[in-house]
């Protein structure tokens, strides 16, 4: 794999080519759009979480899918996971400055989405 094989772009700024299959922005792109990953990126926005907070905020996820795209989103650097030494260990997590950038056009399309959307019935 060569990096002429993933960047294109111009003499000032090289651009990955994120339709090449070898595209590490592909991955990070995967990981984003995965069933999950828009979910934990939305429910970060505002504040850190604990993973049990994160997985209650998060209806219908299991613990197993949420550890797993945790640790895709913290391996592509969108969220970061802090440790503090205690017994238990407690594990929080929140966005990175790169996942703050990217949860910021999601929070509009959510929001654009739900201004759309016809009013709900009384059930």
């Amino acid at each position: 794999m060569t990096d002429s094989a993933q960047l294109t772009g111009t003499t000032s700024e090289k651009r990955y080519d994120v339709f090449h299959t070898d595209c590490p922005a592909r991955d990070v792109i995967n990981h984003l759009t995965s069933r999950w990953g828009v979910w934990v990126l939305i429910s970060l926005r505002s504040n850190d979480l604990r993973f049990y907070e994160l997985r209650d905020s998060i209806q219908g996820i299991s613990e197993k899918m949420l550890a797993q795209s945790l640790r895709a989103l913290v391996q592509d650097g969108l969220v970061r996971r802090e440790v503090e030494p205690t017994t238990p260990p407690q594990v929080t997590y929140g966005l990175t400055e790169f996942g703050r950038d990217i949860g910021e056009p999601l929070t509009e399309l959510f929001d654009r989405v739900t201004r759309r959307l016809p009013p709900r019935s009384a059930a």
